[in-house]
């Protein structure tokens, strides 16, 4: 009526009139099949460090119980990982079909294996883990006391930083109830007057 088109006339006309409607809606498309690409590289990079995990199994079952260097498991995030310790991991390459064993170090990161195969990489971490318990072995052998030693002095650090924290607290606590005493000192000073 009026020369007035009804909503539905001008939404269809609209929608086959603007080409740039049509190209947002086409790169809305896009951008959601290229989230769910993503998403599905992060899934298969974390199936393909769990069939590692899955193979390395053996290798920590043979760790005897009493070596605790090691905390492995596989992370999701941005980056899937496997880590074997606190500084040492397994990442896919940018491919996602290259296994890239790492080891992060004071001056950088370290490539220590890189491989397409499981079996390479398993064979690269058993070297690491066998290092790893050399080392510990040497560092134990040169000083068999280390451990006992430093568990008592790192309890008696904990203890002293418990005791100081104890007391700021205590100390902190007292002077915010004093100033708490203060301010209501101050208000029913004013109020009255």
């Amino acid at each position: 009526m009026w020369g007035r088109k009804r909503k539905s006339e001008a939404a269809a006309e609209g929608e086959q009139l603007s080409p740039l409607r049509e190209a947002v809606h086409q790169a809305r498309l896009e951008a959601a099949e290229r989230t769910g690409v993503v998403v599905d590289l992060r899934d298969a990079e974390w199936a393909r460090l769990e069939l590692l995990n899955e193979a390395l199994d053996p290798l920590f079952a043979d760790i005897p119980p009493d070596v605790d260097l090691f905390d492995r498991g596989v992370t999701r995030g941005e980056t899937p990982r496997l880590w074997i310790d606190a500084v040492a991991h397994v990442a896919m390459g940018r491919d996602k079909r290259v296994y890239r064993f790492l080891h992060d170090t004071r001056v950088g990161r370290h490539v220590l294996a890189e491989s397409t195969e499981i079996g390479d990489i398993v064979q690269a971490v058993t070297t690491y883990v066998a290092r790893r318990i050399v080392e510990r072995q040497r560092a134990l052998d040169e000083d068999p006391e280390f451990i006992q030693r430093v568990a008592r002095s790192v309890a008696e650090r904990e203890r002293r930083r418990r005791r100081w924290r104890a007391v700021g607290a205590f100390v902190f606590g007292f002077f915010l109830g004093l100033l708490g005493l203060f301010t209501a000192g101050v208000l029913i000073v004013s109020h009255f007057h």
